[in-house]
């Protein structure tokens, strides 16, 4: 049978790759997925078997003991996790943008620490940006780093930690004054601390609180909690790439990254609600033929479909601009905000196309339906992101003169 979203241009091994992560979500994700998110339950069987796919080392260089991939092959693999079930990416995409930063800006001495044990999943990342008052503004940021010596001290409140409590490594942005005169712009006076601590909930680390897990309507399985950090002692040497007021800039590259990451989400659960939608309406009868046959169906599939196919262009294309290491701000921008966008409008549709059933737990469109308005606000907001598009337009199209 075709299938939608197909990648033109791949090589054998990034086939293989796919090929290996497919048969690993029907055979090992989708049986158990809803069960799972029911209970709210982590999934740590299907984690096993991610480690010995690989997965937490698809971008890790080979040197570090990773597969040395793409950005284009994660983000296909991230798409395939998704169609299984969301929470799954979520799972390695927080590990793999910490692995990122490190790999991108980490000093040597840093990613000989972390590297290799990231790519086993013996460490697992979290990172954080987020506080209660405070999600897109990143300027805003409170929390501060003191410096005590060889150390730093580190206090505030960290909000939306995916992966906050089975972590045992953070990327935590926070604000250091360090060498940087009262007056400063505050993105200039931004530094990442790299946290290790233990995995769970409660105090993991003298002065680093994990609280439980917030309960969510969706994006169940994977934990996402606050920080609370209360003179947490950092070493100097944890300061990511050496050097304070750089985070700001790390973090951003990070993001761009990360929303090729929820653009890749967008198109694995889009799928799967096509799938479903398309199967239902070839079961269910009405007026003594198939809902199928209906022209009313007929045009939500064929919108379905359409909406599906455009995303996982913008997405892969996002995704090869980044590998070329070119900017890819602006397709970043676009790929993420069409994808959640038609995602949502796929999943809705496919639950209009179940009619009553989809509103039962015993369909899986019913869990779909609850995860897809995550992805509207992971990573930027709709709004977030057409700014972003908006000024780099601008940028690229300046009237001269």
């Amino acid at each position: 049978m075709a299938r939608l979203g197909q990648t033109p241009g791949l090589t054998d091994v990034q086939r293989e790759i796919l090929g290996t992560v497919r048969d690993f979500v029907d055979k090992e994700i989708l049986p158990v997925a809803t069960e799972l998110e029911h209970r709210d339950e982590y999934p740590a069987g299907i984690v096993d078997g991610l480690k010995e796919l690989g997965l937490f080392g698809l971008m890790i260089p080979e040197e570090y003991g990773g597969l040395g991939e793409s950005l284009l092959t994660y983000a296909l693999c991230v798409e395939e996790l998704s169609r299984g079930w969301m929470s799954v990416s979520g799972i390695v995409n927080t590990h793999f943008i910490v692995a990122y930063l490190l790999k991108q800006h980490g000093t040597r001495e840093q990613r000989d620490a972390f590297l290799p044990r990231m790519a086993a999943g013996e460490v697992r990342g979290a990172f954080s940006m987020s506080e209660p008052g405070l999600g897109s503004d990143v300027s805003a940021i409170t929390s501060k780093a003191v410096r005590d010596g060889d150390e730093y001290l580190l206090t505030g409140q960290k909000m939306w930690l995916t992966n906050g409590g089975t972590s045992s490594l953070v990327a935590v942005l926070v604000r250091s004054d360090e060498g940087h005169p009262e007056g400063t712009a505050p993105h200039k006076s931004m530094t990442t601390f790299l946290i290790e601590k233990e995995p769970g909930f409660g105090e993991v680390k003298p002065g680093l609180t994990i609280p439980g897990k917030i309960e969510k309507m969706g994006y169940k399985g994977v934990d996402t909690t606050e920080m609370i950090m209360d003179g947490v002692r950092v070493p100097a040497d944890r300061v990511l790439g050496g050097t304070t007021g750089r985070g700001f800039y790390q973090m951003m590259d990070g993001v761009e990254v990360g929303r090729v990451n929820v653009a890749a989400r967008g198109c694995g659960v889009a799928q799967r609600a096509f799938e479903l939608g398309i199967s239902y309406a070839q079961q269910r009868r009405t007026f003594g033929k198939q809902i199928a046959h209906h022209q009313a169906v007929q045009f939500k599939l064929a919108e379905m479909a359409t909406k599906v196919e455009a995303a996982h262009a913008m997405m892969v294309n996002a995704a090869r601009k980044k590998d070329s290491g070119e900017r890819n701000d602006l397709e970043a921008g676009m790929a993420k905000y069409l994808a959640s966008e038609y995602c949502k409008e796929v999943v809705e549709d496919a639950f209009r196309i179940h009619g009553g059933y989809g509103f039962s737990k015993e369909y899986e469109i019913e869990r779909l339906y609850r995860e897809a308005p995550m992805l509207l606000i992971g990573e930027g907001t709709a709004e977030i992101q057409k700014m972003i598009i908006g000024r780099r337009l601008l940028e690229e199209y300046r009237i001269q003169g």
